[in-house]
């Protein structure tokens, strides 16, 4: 059952669970962490007295099996003179079987030091000293540890055979460790422990795990620091608890002591401790839980209509307009969850029609082509109002009797544009007057701009005039079927987005207005330069069409286009920097009046430098009297490094020069100014620019 803090809000909620967690929550926790503190205690005491217990039932029972091997090697005595005796019964077969589990081997040292085997092999027997002769001479047994190279240590325990007559001989015996240590066939160390037994320097004589080699020093540090001889130690990322044990030898064996340390990965070792933990949590808040369910069930079965209502408003809060609460409590939460649903409905068709007109809004505000915000208007004006068809009608900038209407019936019907005569005195009338919107039912008298969009079942339109600058400029208009009931809120928006519309083709015609105001400074400074000689009148404007002309043979870019078209006008800027004299002079030009000329498209360039929206234009001005073979002017740049433009400029410049009248010569006639613009091909002119030419000539032919 899901729980939510929101029933605390209640002030009945909130004293029933207040007496909840005090008489409930608050013993249960008390009780769980006392007992879960106490029995933790306990289990980890318990844990550590048993593997102290191992430890030291392991060291007796080594104590045990040493005292065990000294009593054998007493009856080992008795069978060595019952072997020597030729009429005793005794085998050698029976000797080995009954000692060959408790010794890996067995050897008589006779009185003249001779080693007679009796069973395996003894290498390298231990050399005594005279504390150990001595020692074996009051009749006591000797151990002796000997420790090889990269083996393990052996253990050998010696006694005389006869401890009245030293000559009878030593019995020297190696001991199984397997038998010593408790792991041989008959396992007797505790499960999953591992033993490790050390001598009194603290060597590993024995260890059933594999140690590091830093072991002893490592482990009897711990030991030596530990309470109770309790300890842990890591090898190879596994923790271990463990506990020691020391046998005392010195007494009887001449060696001071050995230690037993028994060893227990510690997860294995505190396995009952961590089962408990596991169990008694969940014990535990099973409790809590059924305790909570049974204290909190009459709350939320009075809170559960509250708890849906909540829920709702965080779903329209994350835009779920969808969401709708059901509730059959027969009450005032009932009425409540009615009124929320209907509220629900309404903000969600606002919120589509706000997202609809903020999408609409994005479009059309951003584009500055009528046929683009046309197209949007009629696309997304569904969206915002339940209409059956939309029409837009633009009246013609330029034709006041032209009116273009575009169409859309429904919200997956195509658009379609018709073409109609101009509005009536009568209509424009009353659309002026009615500037905000108009309701229209159709009966007998239909208005032409309306006429179109008449169909079955349509009697009943709304218009929206568009004015731009007190003049009308477009109307918007929406047909509804028969029973519409009109909405305020529905026609406020309809209204926005008229206005948007406005807002966007005022956008558009300023743009316009702007871009003619360009072209038309750009000619009039093109006649102003051309105006300072007769003999260029209308110069500047025809190599200007004839460069976009050959430019757009070539199959440059409308932006190509338009910096070709700008230049051509300016191509001759430069001009108004050189005296009329020298531009209108019939005769031949002195040198220095000709560098004077020719200084004419630097002068154009630097003109226009300050103005940054012509900075694409200026390399075209500044290069069109280069020629293709570099022997042109003012740079003598050569081939492609000559702008594209200029190369194109340069063709038509050369031809409206030629072809018409100059103070020092009449035109040309056009054959022989082709024959020219061919010979020219490759030195003056760039091959590719000429084709352009003669395919836009042939045209005009």
């Amino acid at each position: 059952m899901k729980l939510s803090k929101s029933f605390l809000r209640s002030r009945v909620a909130r004293r029933i669970f207040v007496l909840f967690i005090l008489c409930a929550l608050v013993p249960i926790l008390f009780l769980a962490v006392y007992s879960f503190g106490h029995v933790t205690i306990q289990l980890n005491e318990q844990n550590d007295q048993k593997i102290q217990w191992e430890s030291k039932n392991i060291g007796m029972s080594i104590m045990e099996r040493l005292l065990s091997l000294e009593r054998g090697m007493v009856d080992i005595q008795f069978y060595v003179h019952a072997m020597a005796d030729s009429k005793s019964s005794f085998t050698t077969e029976e000797f080995r079987e009954y000692f060959g589990q408790r010794f890996s081997a067995l050897a008589l040292i006779n009185g003249f030091g001779h080693l007679e085997p009796l069973i395996g092999q003894i290498k390298n027997p231990p050399e005594l000293d005279q504390t150990d002769t001595k020692r074996l001479e009051a009749g006591k047994t000797v151990l002796f540890v000997n420790y090889p190279q990269n083996d393990l240590p052996r253990i050998f325990m010696i006694r005389l055979v006869d401890t009245h007559d030293i000559q009878a001989g030593i019995i020297l015996g190696e001991i199984s460790t397997a038998e010593l240590w408790g792991v041989g066939e008959i396992y007797t160390l505790p499960a999953m422990a591992e033993i490790s037994v050390l001598d009194e320097y603290d060597n590993v004589l024995y260890s059933s795990i594999p140690l590091p080699e830093n072991f002893s020093d490592h482990l009897v540090s711990r030991i030596n620091d530990s309470r109770d001889r309790l300890f842990e130690w890591e090898h190879k990322g596994e923790v271990y608890l463990a506990s020691s044990w020391v046998i005392f030898l010195k007494a009887r064996y001449s060696i001071p002591k050995w230690t037993v340390v028994l060893s227990q990965p510690k997860a294995l070792a505190f396995a009952p401790v961590a089962y408990f933990n596991k169990t008694f949590f969940l014990v535990v808040l099973l409790s809590l839980w059924t305790v909570l369910f049974l204290s909190t069930f009459q709350i939320r079965r009075n809170l559960i209509p509250l708890e849906k209502l909540k829920d709702g408003v965080v779903r329209i809060g994350h835009r779920d307009f969808n969401t709708r609460v059901s509730i059959t409590s027969g009450d005032e939460f009932e009425e409540l969850a009615d009124s929320f649903n209907e509220m629900s409905g309404r903000l969600g068709k606002q919120f589509s029609v706000l997202k609809a007109m903020a999408e609409i809004d994005q479009a059309i505000l951003g584009i500055l082509d009528t046929d683009k915000i046309v197209d949007t208007i009629l696309s997304k004006m569904g969206d915002v109002v339940p209409c059956q068809l939309v029409s837009v009608s633009i009246l013609d900038r330029n034709d006041s009797n032209t009116i273009r209407t575009y169409i859309k019936a429904g919200k997956t019907g195509k658009g379609k544009s018709l073409k109609l005569l101009a509005l009536r005195s009568e209509e424009l009338q009353i659309l002026t007057k009615n500037s905000h919107h108009l309701f229209i039912e159709v009966k007998r008298s239909i208005p032409s701009y309306l006429r179109p969009l008449v169909k079955d079942g349509l009697n009943s339109f709304l218009v929206l005039p568009i004015f731009i600058k007190e003049k009308l400029a477009g109307i918007i208009s929406l047909g509804f079927p028969p029973g519409y009931d009109k909405n305020e809120e529905d026609l406020i928006q309809i209204r926005q987005l008229a206005d948007q519309a406005n807002v966007a083709l005022s956008n558009v015609y300023l743009v316009d207005d702007l871009a003619q105001l360009n072209w038309g400074t750009l000619t009039a400074l093109a006649r102003t330069v051309d105006a300072k000689s007769p003999w260029t009148s209308g110069h500047s404007e025809r190599v200007a069409e004839l460069a976009f002309k050959i430019g757009l043979a070539m199959g440059l870019e409308e932006k190509d286009l338009d910096t070709l078209k700008r230049a051509g006008l300016l191509h001759d800027i430069g001009k108004i920097g050189i005296p009329a004299a020298i531009l209108d002079k019939k005769g031949k030009l002195t040198d220095e009046e000709y560098l004077l000329v020719k200084s004419h498209p630097l002068i154009g360039a630097r003109i226009l430098e300050p103005i940054s929206a012509y900075s694409e234009i200026i390399p075209v001005v500044e290069q069109h009297h280069e020629r293709f073979d570099g022997t042109g002017y003012p740079h003598g740049i050569f081939g492609e490094d000559i702008c594209l433009g200029a190369r194109i400029l340069a063709v038509a410049d050369v031809f409206d020069a030629l072809i018409s009248d100059r103070p020092y010569r009449s035109g040309w006639e056009r054959e022989r100014v082709y024959g020219y613009i061919k010979e020219e091909a490759g030195s003056q002119f760039d091959r590719k620019v000429i084709e352009a030419f003669f395919e836009v000539m042939a045209q005009k032919i």
